[in-house]
């Protein structure tokens, strides 16, 4: 896994004509925010290949922010999120996320339930376990916006 890319770039679809020309901007930019927030679409990302992150990223980015991952999202949390997010992106495989993490399986099984309390979302719900992979993956896409215009 790692940190985040310092820089990126983004690919739209192919697109004919002028009229098109701002969807191609539109998508672009989103995959090169993308690129800039996930390390598996760096360094340079293609929007046809971004996945969840095509409608993450149409989001503007403080409605990306949901009260559950709040606390998880801390400092001081920041492993078990990063376990969480290991968790979700392996389908909710233990033996995977396990290995992936480099832990024991009871390690992560302790890891996941302190997520549970931390959250209130049951990891054996599905619908809790969207959403807290969106939110995470939202997270880091608010990490990377742009800061917005002042006048």
């Amino acid at each position: 896994r790692g940190d985040a890319p310092a820089t990126g770039a983004g690919v739209s679809a192919a697109h004919r004509g002028l009229g098109e020309l701002g969807t191609a901007w539109r998508e672009a930019a989103a995959a090169a925010r993308t690129a800039l927030a996930e390390p598996r679409h760096s360094p340079v990302a293609h929007w046809p290949e971004l996945g969840a992150f095509r409608m993450l990223t149409a989001l503007p980015p403080d409605r990306l922010d949901d009260p559950c991952v709040r606390q998880l999202l801390a400092a001081s949390h920041r492993e078990l999120a990063r376990t969480a997010e290991v968790f979700l992106d392996c389908a909710g495989q233990a033996g995977r996320t396990a290995a992936a993490l480099g832990v024991h399986r009871q390690t992560l099984y302790y890891r996941l339930s302190k997520v549970e309390q931390l959250t209130g979302l049951d990891l054996d719900d599905g619908g809790h376990r969207l959403l807290l992979h969106m939110a995470l993956k939202g997270a880091r896409l608010r990490a990377r916006a742009p800061e917005p215009h002042r006048s």
